[in-house]
Formats: C-alpha cells, structure tokens, sequence
C-alpha cells in the first residue's frame, strides 16, 4: 500500500509546471528555483502582501476563466502602424504576427533561441530580475525566470519608427501562461512597446529592460476587457545615464491583477516615470487591483515620478504600495509620487502604502496619497449648464485621471487611452 506524500504549495506548484531544461536561460533558471526555495511563495504574511491575497496566484492549477471576445469597438492600438507579435494562450503564433526583421532591431522567440548556448540575451535573462529581488523579496517573479516556457527578446540599435506591439489572446479557459521578455536598448536608440490582450485565464510575466546611456524606452499597456482574468506582471528596468523610462498602464476589470514595477536607476541624469489609471467595477465582477512600485535612485541628478489613480465602484479593492528609495550619494534627486482613488460609491476601498527612504542630503522628494468621493460643487455646476448627469460624472472622472495619461508622450497613443476610458465609462454608468 503506497503512502501519498503530502506536498508543500511549493512543491506543488512546481510539479504542475513543465520546467525548461538546457539552453543559454539554464544558469540562470537554477539560480531562480534556489532563490524561489528559499523564499517559499508570497503570503498574506508578508508586508508587500498584506492587501492582496496571493492563494489564487500560488495555486497549482489555474482557476477557470471565460474568454472574453470584445464585439462593440475595435482591437485597441489597431490604428497605428506597428508590429505585431502574437501569443495565444503563452504561445508565439508566428502566423498571426509580422515578419520579425525590423531596421534597428533584433527580434528572437525564447523558445526558439534558448535552445542555442550562445545569445545576447544570456547576460540580461534574469539578470535584473535577480538584483530586483533585493530588499524585497518577488517570489512571483522568481518563480517566471524558471519556468518562462515563451517569450520575445529584443536588442534595439537605433531609433525605431515603428512602435512594437506584443497581444495576447485568450482562446482556452484553464490556461496558465508564463511568458518572460528581454528588451536591451544600445545607446541613444529608442523604441515604444504597446501591450494587451488578458492572455489566459492566469497571466505570469516578466519585462526585463536594459536602457543603455541615452536611450528612450516608451511603454504603454492596456490590461482588460476581460473580467475573469488573473495577473501577476513584474517589470525590472536599469536605467543609464541621461536614459528614459517611461511606462504607462491602463487597467480595465479583472478578477486579480497585481502589476509590479521595479526600476534601478544607475546613471547620472536618468530619467523614470511611471503611471496607471485603473477602472474597477464590482458590479460586473470581482475586482482587485494592486499596483506596488520600488524605484532606487543610485546616481546623481536622477528624476522619477509615480503617478498612479484608480477609479472604484461597487465595491472593487484598489492597492497602491510606492517606494523611492535614495542611495547615499544620489545628490540632486528628484523624485514625486502620488496615488489617489476616486470612490464613486461607499462599498469600495483604497489601500495606500507611499514610502520614502533618502540616505542623501541634497534631494527633493515627496508623497502624497487621497482618498475622495466626486466633488459634488464640479457635479452642480456641470449640471447647472445642462450637461446630463452620467456625462458630469464622466467629464469629472476623465479630468480626474488626465495626469496619469499625460505621462504617454504620443499623442495619438494618449487620445487612444482617453477614448477607451471614456467608453469604459459609458459602458458602466449606473
């Protein structure tokens, strides 16, 4: 008579994963399963955990979710001249993407490329990942770098014209994707990467970024419409001197999205925005949304803003934890945050968690975080003048998020984001 073997989470999440072996990714794949052993998975234990339950994440199988095909407008970003690349279910469809030859640019699939022992990409895979998981521990995040089955690696060499946009679709109910991305930029080369689609029914991904002296890095993403979804995103980013990083993200339902950002700012005069606007109704489904930031100012005369809002109703969750943190020597550093939620009704709430840490004496830095219902005198006078009341409250909602799409410097990009919150709005009036 054989004698079940009880498994810890650990364990069992790893067993229901097929875990990549050999290719230039095997180093640094060891190295993510003995971080993630020591760590064991997040709990709500854990201080960065403590407004968001994990046990969804940490769970050995994905819960089931419905796919979601959108019938009333059309694929965001399809107006734009770009290149796509494709991924059903954590899959690469090279059928349904562009060719992968672009001027300025080296574009690969993980899954073909790691089955080389030479690549690039093998002294950025894991890399910042690795140097993210300190002083916070990302088990999520370790968790990816081992078991990342797909995934695109990018080495840009010059200003790209084209933006890159990376989809992901959602065709199988109890998928569990795991994608893990490299984009390197060379010196003064820029490019602009676009995201959406919900992916699976749970979502784990990595972006690891390289900005070289000089380069500009552009980011915007657009999570939704899907209402069953669960994500977990980790963006690790090493910002040059005199560099750009600039992310935005747009957020629209969800069960559980946990979207985490961590930027290391190592040269001098490096630039690093970073922005969400959020849009949860609890009327529809459950939503739970938790943006966690930790920028680290290691040079001189760096500047960073966080800017980050969420607009709630019937009792969907918002979670904001922010940190900037100054290293000794950071002199002239300029760093801002702030996180705001907007509560349309009385069952939701907003969770804050803003930080400092300056171990310099010349910076300036700040934080700040609110909590508020619609300004009933902008409502009145809106009203006043005829306007009816559901576009007042959508008038009022949009100029209460224009400073987190401010941060996307196209302007066709920007009215795109506004014209798909704006909708959003009229989808879910009351």
């Amino acid at each position: 008579m054989s004698v079940a073997v009880k498994q810890t989470p650990l364990e069992a999440r790893l067993a229901a994963l097929d875990l990549p072996k050999g290719g230039f990714s095997a180093p640094a794949r060891a190295a993510a399963l003995d971080r993630l052993a020591a760590m064991g998975l997040p709990g709500v234990r854990d201080e960065y955990w403590r407004y968001t339950n994990p046990a969804e994440l940490n769970a050995a199988g994905a819960p089931r979710a419905k796919t979601f095909e959108v019938k009333d407008e059309e694929p965001i970003f399809d107006a734009i001249d770009r290149i796509r690349l494709v991924f059903v279910d954590g899959v690469f469809d090279a059928d349904a993407s562009d060719d992968l030859a672009a001027e300025g640019l080296e574009i690969s699939r993980l899954a073909d490329a790691d089955g080389t022992d030479i690549h690039w990409a093998s002294a950025l895979y894991g890399a910042l990942e690795t140097a993210g998981q300190t002083p916070v521990a990302r088990p999520l995040a370790a968790l990816n770098t081992a078991a990342a089955t797909d995934g695109v690696l990018i080495r840009v060499t010059a200003k790209v014209s084209k933006p890159v946009h990376l989809i992901y679709a959602h065709k199988s109910e109890d998928s569990d994707p795991i994608l893990h991305h490299c984009i390197k930029l060379e010196e003064n080369s820029e490019l602009t990467l676009l995201e959406n689609g919900p992916a699976g029914a749970r979502f784990n991904k990595v972006l690891e970024v390289d900005v070289a002296a000089g380069a500009r890095f552009h980011h915007i993403r657009a999570q939704g419409r899907d209402h069953e979804r669960r994500a977990v995103t980790h963006i690790f980013a090493r910002v040059g001197a005199e560099a750009l990083f600039k992310s935005f993200t747009m957020t629209a339902n969800g069960v559980l999205t946990r979207n985490e950002c961590v930027i290391d700012m190592v040269g001098d005069d490096a630039v690093a925005h970073v922005a969400g606007a959020a849009l949860g109704d609890g009327a529809v489904a459950e939503f739970h949304h938790d943006d966690t930031v930790f920028i680290t100012h290691g040079a001189e005369r760096g500047e960073s803003r966080q800017v980050f809002k969420k607009v709630l109703k019937h009792g969907a969750t918002g979670v904001f934890q922010g940190k900037i943190l100054v290293k000794p020597g950071a002199q002239k550093t300029d760093g801002y945050q702030i996180s705001q939620s907007l509560l349309l009704d009385d069952d939701c709430q907003f969770l804050g968690k803003p930080e400092l840490e300056i171990y310099a004496d010349d910076v300036k830095c700040s934080h700040g975080s609110t909590t508020g219902a619609l300004d009933e005198t902008a409502l009145f006078y809106l009203r006043s003048r005829g306007v009816p009341h559901d576009q007042a409250v959508s008038l009022l909602v949009l100029s209460f998020l224009a400073d987190t799409i401010a941060e996307i410097e196209d302007e066709t990009l920007r009215d795109e984001i506004s014209a798909r919150l704006e909708a959003w709005l009229s989808r879910h009036r009351d």
